[in-house]
């Protein structure tokens, strides 16, 4: 049986890696921007995943077993995606200075015609200590905020931030392993 990952994410291709050591992986061109966020984070992130990971399938007609997965930082209904800037990902750490937050993956499993597909979505809160000024212009010159969505990587710099934290610890880096290998059990992906 074929396995794909349907993300570039290195973070997510390190942390499969970890659960499967046989898989491929193709970068979904799914635009993200095509979904509108509607105010309900865990239907928008199994959404995302979902269409990630449908767009590669697509491309593959023997219907291999495809995972795709997105992850959003939510804090007080808005969504922090990617930051488009440096003086984005400011806001975005200055606004989570001091407050928790939630992590929120979806988790797109495509399989064959007969067993279909699952979607799950992960929660995990997580509480920043107080940054001062000095402390995220630090974490923005080690340009880690590049590429993550809330502007940190939790196994970065940033974890020096991280006050207290409930729930998965992978899947705030990107993908919920405890989660994901439930579901590869599950479908006997791997024993």
């Amino acid at each position: 049986m074929k396995f794909i990952l349907a993300s570039g994410s290195l973070r997510r291709q390190e942390l499969l890696s970890r659960l499967l050591s046989d898989y491929a992986i193709v970068v979904s061109d799914f635009d993200e921007d095509s979904i509108p966020y509607e105010g309900d984070p865990e239907e928008y992130v199994m959404t995302l995943a979902l269409q990630k990971a449908r767009t590669v399938q697509a491309q593959f007609p023997d219907n291999p077993v495809v995972l795709g997965s997105d992850t959003v930082v939510c804090q007080d209904g808005e969504i922090l995606g990617k930051p488009r800037n440096r003086e984005d990902a400011y806001r975005m750490l200055q606004n989570l200075s001091g407050k928790s937050h939630q992590v929120y993956s979806g988790i797109a499993l495509l399989l064959d015609s007969q067993k279909g597909e699952e979607l799950t979505c992960t929660k995990t809160s997580v509480k920043f200590s107080e940054l001062s000024h000095e402390e995220i212009e630090a974490y923005l010159d080690a340009e880690e905020w590049q590429d993550k969505a809330g502007a940190y990587g939790i196994q970065g710099y940033a974890a020096r931030f991280v006050e207290e934290i409930h729930g998965d610890y992978y899947n705030v880096m990107g993908l919920p392993l405890s989660t994901l290998y439930q579901l590869l059990k599950k479908h006997q992906i791997i024993l």
